[in-house]
């Protein structure tokens, strides 16, 4: 294909351009728009010298910054491109919509500009360790390159030259990425719906509605969830609709038989996947095709099953069936979810820093079912209700460490929960997230294992879950064997 920057350069046509938000994402887009000489205004609440040393040479090349607090308030260029993390409706948006500047973003203009075949994911749980296997899936099975990024960390854009339409892109996708996006992708899969990010979303029904945008005229495959009511619903209209393959997956139901509430009164068809003695199987109401034992996945828990499910319904008939078991044999997961970090006197700790919901929490802890769990919850407060979470622990947990800045209003859906018992279930609470690792560590026995599982984003004290998780695994490496250390 030609150079993607020659097709940036096109797209552009000499505009000028505007960059709200200098992120992982947009630097990049903004080098590029800098060397083709494009006038280029950045937006952005940190100054110079904190956006690092790659704005500065920017600025030193003649780029416009607009820092502070403010920066937001008038936004000048004809096009503009908008960071995840700024809502669309902002004023300064709207007037520049209003006045003819046309609002895109870096992941918009990837979807455009890409001749890959394109895999995206997207949903409230499951996201990230669903976009690994697929691309895994993917580079084991498929002729031409694999490229993944988007959300789980790896703009995509400065790699479009290096893309043909032999190659593949698996993109995970946010609610944010995904508002006002009009290009989509060819296989699109939304692995649950809950409620989450309700401190940006004005409500629980904008969140559904910017999850629903993934799935457009490019889209002729749509994988989802039969046990989320919302995506079970999506699921049913896209069915009737007949427009696009579409494939069900759950774990709990055991044949083709179990999903018949959607059949439609068109009889328009779909596959579904679900598991039965051990087996994951795949069927259209006919055959059943077997795709892989379960006992080959490595990693533990339930909702793993569903995001190999997941990663395989997209993946299927693009790879020979044998390449699901290669990958799973070697998939220790993905970091930050689940993952172990070391063994210290007979007790397993184990990071999974990426929970930033009470429901990746729940799965976290059934995963870990039967075991005494310890486990650390509480960070930045998303507006979302804390009652799932409190029975999760009261369920499984034997202790649970509350810090950051929503340690008491956990603290107060517990016991608020009809199942809590205060004997079966500590509550301890320690604002320090160093010292409640050390914390969780003293209460824990051999034999059981200590769990940082937040159920909470992490702005209140870190830069990203990254740097929650990579925080708490040196406080973890840093132990020594004696139960005294001190932080």
């Amino acid at each position: 294909m030609a150079n993607s920057n020659e097709n940036l350069r096109r797209r552009v046509g000499g505009r000028p351009c505007a960059i709200l938000g200098l992120g992982v994402s947009n630097l990049p887009l903004a080098e590029a728009l800098c060397e083709m000489g494009i006038f280029l205004s950045v937006y952005d609440k940190k100054s110079v010298s904190e956006l690092g040393e790659r704005a500065a040479a920017l600025e030193a090349r003649g780029v416009r910054f607009v820092t502070g607090a403010n920066c937001f308030d008038t936004v000048e260029g004809e096009l503009i491109f908008r960071s995840p993390g700024i809502r669309p409706d902002i004023p300064a948006l709207v007037a520049a919509k209003e006045r003819g500047a046309e609002i895109t973003s870096e992941m918009e203009l990837f979807l455009e500009l890409t001749v890959a075949d394109t895999y995206g994911i997207t949903g409230s749980d499951g996201k990230t360790t669903s976009t690994t296997l697929t691309g895994e899936f993917l580079r084991a099975g498929r002729e031409g390159k694999t490229f993944v990024g988007g959300n789980i960390g790896t703009p995509l854009l400065p790699l479009c030259d290096q893309m043909s339409e032999r190659d593949s892109a698996v993109v995970e996708l946010s609610s944010f990425q995904l508002m006002g996006v009009t290009h989509s992708v060819r296989a699109a899969a939304v692995t649950n719906l809950s409620p989450n990010h309700l401190d940006w979303h004005t409500d629980m029904a904008e969140y559904g509605a910017a999850k629903r945008r993934i799935l457009g005229k490019e889209t002729v495959r749509f994988v989802t969830n039969a046990e989320s009511d919302a995506t079970a619903r999506m699921a049913k209209e896209e069915i009737a609709k007949g427009e696009r393959e579409v494939i069900l997956f759950s774990s709990r139901r055991r044949s083709f038989a179990d999903f018949s509430e959607f059949q439609s009164a068109e009889n328009h068809r779909f596959s579904a996947i679900y598991e039965r003695d051990s087996v994951i199987l795949l069927s259209d109401g006919g055959e059943e095709i077997s795709l892989l034992k379960t006992e080959h996945i490595r990693v533990p828990g339930r909702h793993n099953v569903e995001n190999f499910m997941t990663a395989m319904a997209l993946t299927y008939g693009k790879v020979d069936v044998a390449v699901y078991e290669s990958v799973a044999r070697a998939f220790g997961g993905v970091e930050h979810r689940l993952e172990h970090v070391r063994t210290l006197d007979g007790v397993d700790f184990y990071n999974s820093s990426i929970d930033s919901s009470p429901s990746r929490t729940a799965a976290a802890l059934s995963a870990l079912a039967g075991r005494d769990i310890v486990v650390i919850c509480g960070g930045y407060d998303k507006k979302i209700s804390f009652e799932p979470l409190a029975e999760s622990l009261c369920a499984h947990a034997r202790c649970v460490v509350l810090t950051g800045a929503t340690r008491d209003a956990i603290r107060k859906a517990i016991e608020s929960c009809p199942d809590y018992d205060e004997k079966s279930l500590q509550v301890l609470t320690e604002p320090d997230f160093a010292r409640a690792v050390v914390l969780a560590r003293s209460v824990a026995v051999r034999g059981g294992c200590v769990l940082l599982s937040p159920a909470c984003a992490s702005f209140d004290a870190f830069r990203n879950f990254a740097e929650r998780g990579n925080t708490f695994k040196a406080i973890v490496r840093a132990f020594d064997i004696s139960k005294d250390t001190k932080c």
